[in-house]
């Protein structure tokens, strides 16, 4: 498909400027069934060497948060967090209108794609959904930390060698404050090869 100058813009653009939005910042409404269709459409565009699909997806929403929230308050209080911290983390289980799990399900013994590129592969799809889910109007923000490695956590979300990488929280951004992250210049990430000499 080729784009227009205009839309091509629009689309980089988007890229450009797509940053994290935090749970606080988040409202309903989230991404419906239709929308969350399209953002794992997006997803499953990411390089994918044999076509292995080494990653799949599990949506949190409606009383499925309070199920969430439990969990998120036992992996809390395992941690050794009082009853306040639990509590908070819990909210957080039921803050977004929409959870998506991101889970890893790779093949390490595979003939011909190493792990390493499977995981790659799990990177651009997350990454082709975040901003699937910015341009469409909402906000999102992977979350992780270690609670994706408790193992009622992992049992809940995972079926036999799978993995729970995070969640990425989605919903309508409400004063989300812009962000300007001291990120390197384009210069200083790509360049000729071999290396010429800096003038």
């Amino acid at each position: 498909m080729i784009h227009s100058d205009a839309s091509g813009q629009l689309m980089l653009d988007l890229l450009r400027t797509r940053q994290s939005v935090g749970i606080k910042h988040l409202a309903e409404p989230g991404p419906d069934d239709a929308q969350l269709a399209a953002m794992a459409e997006a997803a499953l565009r990411a390089p994918d060497h044999a076509g292995l699909v080494p990653f799949r997806f599990a949506v949190v929403r409606g009383t499925a948060r309070e199920r969430l929230a439990a969990l998120f308050q036992q992996s809390a209080l395992d941690a050794g967090k009082d009853a306040a911290g639990a509590a908070l983390d819990a909210e957080r289980a039921r803050r977004a209108p929409v959870t998506v799990a991101v889970i890893a399900r790779l093949d390490p013994g595979h003939p011909q794609v190493p792990v390493h590129e499977q995981w790659a592969c799990l990177g651009g799809a997350l990454t082709n959904l975040l901003n699937a889910a910015s341009a469409l109007g909402f906000g999102g923000k992977m979350l992780s930390g270690a609670k994706v490695r408790h193992p009622a956590i992992q049992a809940a979300f995972c079926r036999p060698g799978e993995q729970l990488v995070g969640w990425v929280a989605l919903g309508t951004p409400v004063g989300s404050p812009q962000r300007t992250l001291d990120k390197p210049r384009a210069a200083d990430v790509i360049g000729d090869w071999p290396e010429l000499p800096r003038p």
